[in-house]
């Protein structure tokens, strides 16, 4: 597949090759599902913790005298089913991450990969670099591009601080190195840029 090389005034510059396996991949959604769910549960800090009647301060004392009062016998304010006793079963710090198979990863990214070139979402750019940090520059790239109202995905091939910089105080834009490239990532912007120089490793990496 032939994808247009763009530069940085949106003026077409030349083209580059993506293999068929990639660019005709069939969508697996179940992988992509899963592969989000995985990320999702990597991410989670896993901190909530509930104080167990063990755990609550006070409640040592019987409230009250087993017999002769007329009430159901209670032998601390702490019970779970007093209001501020206990918490039954709640939740405890815990890690939430597990494994899942580099293949279905693979097949994951490979699908989003797909689905991005059928509907026009990826668009390869000559490699560039800003002198100093300027996000008015970063600004106007965006517009002759036609994404400054849309949420842009920049694939970079190796972390650059004055891109990163020009870039950081872009709310919709997030600039990411090809080796940090995930599914939740494509899947959460409209636009996908990459640097013409990222794709040999996005295809060495879809295809190992």
């Amino acid at each position: 597949m032939e994808i247009k090389v763009l530069n940085t005034a949106n003026q077409e510059v030349g083209t580059v090759s993506i293999s068929d396996d990639i660019a005709n991949a069939p969508i697996k959604s179940h992988a992509i599902w899963e592969t989000v769910k995985w990320q999702l549960a990597k991410r989670r800090r896993g901190t909530h913790s509930t104080k167990t009647r063990a755990e609550v301060r006070g409640g040592g004392r019987k409230p009250w005298p087993q017999k002769h009062t007329g009430r159901a016998r209670q032998g601390s304010i702490r019970a779970p089913q007093w209001v501020g006793g206990g918490v039954v079963f709640g939740p405890k710090p815990r890690d939430y991450s597990y494994n899942l198979p580099k293949k279905v990863r693979k097949v994951a990214l490979r699908s989003v990969v797909a689905g991005k070139l059928s509907d026009g979402s990826i668009i390869v750019v000559e490699d560039f670099a800003f002198e100093t940090p300027k996000t008015k520059q970063a600004v106007e790239f965006l517009k002759n591009l036609g994404l400054e109202n849309e949420k842009v995905l920049i694939v970079v091939p190796e972390f650059d601080e004055n891109t990163w910089k020009s870039f950081r105080n872009l709310p919709n834009v997030k600039l990411l190195e090809i080796d940090g490239l995930n599914v939740y990532d494509m899947l959460c912007y409209d636009k996908c840029i990459f640097f013409k120089s990222t794709l040999p490793k996005l295809e060495e990496r879809l295809s190992r």
